[in-house]
């Protein structure tokens, strides 16, 4: 079976949650481990501060995440998220407080190093290590350049796409990738490179088949 591994487009770190996290009297167990020395998982936090989305993203990467050498250093799980000023990381990367405050800012943009810089080095060290013949998923939208060119740069062909995202919001793309992983049915990808990047909008899906476990609260939303 074919190797397989998935970017997660980077939550946006401004919103309503993330101040809710970083509220001094915040007492959940979330914004306790934050503050900690320990910090909490970047997936776990991200997850919390978009909602929906990145929630879907994460749950359906773990379901279907088929990492050509399982624990290595690089290439881990299989899953790696996109972040605002370190490129690609693990989602069980800690995260504390004072990190989650500066990535608040407008940081995610084609023309800050900050940002394009660490996302090009760590891409072509996972690159280095997969090797070709492993596919390289994006779980994000195609239509903006923000963090699409820089990883096309690195992949080329070999970075794809679920091309039912084509069309769709950010609920909707998270409720679609909840339900195919609660039912272990993976989507159909198809490359980036020349795909049409908007679309028309699909079907909304049948809110009797949206998943149990959707947050009930409307969230902050990813980043394009």
């Amino acid at each position: 079976m074919t190797p397989r591994i998935f970017l997660l487009s980077p939550a946006n770190c401004g919103g309503t949650r993330a101040r809710q996290l970083l509220a001094p009297t915040s007492r959940s167990d979330l914004a306790s481990r934050l503050r900690s020395p320990a910090g909490a998982p970047i997936g776990e936090v991200f997850a919390f501060v978009s909602g929906l989305y990145f929630l879907g993203k994460l749950t359906y990467a773990r379901r279907f995440a088929r990492s050509p050498e399982p624990g290595h250093p690089v290439s881990g799980s299989g899953i790696h998220v996109i972040t605002p000023n370190a490129g690609l990381c693990s989602p069980e990367r800690p995260l504390m407080a004072t990190e989650l405050a500066q990535l608040s800012g407008d940081l995610i943009t084609p023309g800050n190093p900050a940002f394009t810089v660490p996302l090009a080095r760590t891409a072509r060290m996972l690159l280095r290590e997969i090797g070709p013949d492993c596919d390289v998923v994006l779980l994000g939208s195609i239509a903006s350049p923000k963090y699409v060119d820089v990883l096309l740069e690195v992949f080329a062909d070999q970075l794809r796409f679920p091309l039912d995202f084509v069309g769709r919001g950010d609920m909707s793309r998270g409720g679609l990738l909840l339900r195919h992983a609660d039912a272990g049915l993976e989507l159909e990808y198809g490359p980036v490179r020349g795909a049409v990047r908007n679309g028309a909008r699909p079907p909304k899906l049948d809110p009797l088949t949206r998943p149990r476990h959707a947050p009930s609260t409307r969230p902050a939303g990813d980043l394009p």
